[in-house]
């Protein structure tokens, strides 16, 4: 079975279209076949974007951006500069039509994690790839700390049952990281350097 961070070819499409509300802001995606949380907007994603502060502002980076729900949301909330990346071509195709469909300009390329990746964040906010495996997840979080800006903070969700402590007590060696809110075993964590 393929998984949402490959790119299979041979996977029919099916696309569908999904209303969604974050925080009282309505939003239309395109989902398909291939891609994380085809459904609609997932549980983990839906606490990540209900919690974060109120005062994001400047360049953000959103990794793993699926068909587009964080970095969509946070342009169009917060009207701050986006970046979205995905290894998975479907992916990034769907994200740039929910961007066109959600009337936003965001910024959506391909990168393997941080590969194509040139300039620092303000923010880096993700729902992580959690399937990929630890090395790529560490990969991920840890190398987040190379591209954010002087008092940058990375935002991520992870449920518990996937080794949500032993992650917050690991980016604890390299950062700062605390746990901002519990809600039915997913974890919404914010980490940063002084």
């Amino acid at each position: 079975m393929s998984q949402y961070f490959e790119n299979d070819k041979n996977l029919k499409s099916e696309m569908k279209e999904k209303t969604v509300i974050i925080n009282n802001i309505n939003f239309v995606f395109m989902t398909d076949n291939g891609v994380f949380s085809k459904k609609g907007l997932d549980f983990g994603t839906r606490v990540l974007l209900e919690n974060l502060p109120d005062n994001i502002t400047g360049d953000v980076l959103d990794i793993g951006c699926g068909y587009g729900p964080i970095g969509i949301y946070l342009k169009k909330k917060y009207k701050v500069n986006v970046d979205m990346i995905d290894v998975n071509e479907r992916s990034l195709k769907l994200a740039i039509k929910n961007a066109s469909l959600n009337r936003v300009s965001t910024n959506i390329f391909y990168s393997d994690v941080f590969s194509n990746i040139d300039k620092k964040y303000n923010y880096v906010i993700t729902n992580p790839p959690i399937r990929v495996g630890k090395e790529k997840l560490y990969e991920i979080l840890f190398g987040s700390i190379e591209h954010l800006s002087k008092n940058g903070k990375l935002y991520f969700v992870i449920n518990k049952d996937q080794g949500a402590k032993s992650v917050l007590r690991d980016l604890n060696e390299k950062y700062k990281a605390e746990i901002i809110k519990k809600d039915k075993g997913f974890y919404i964590i914010c980490a940063y350097t002084d």
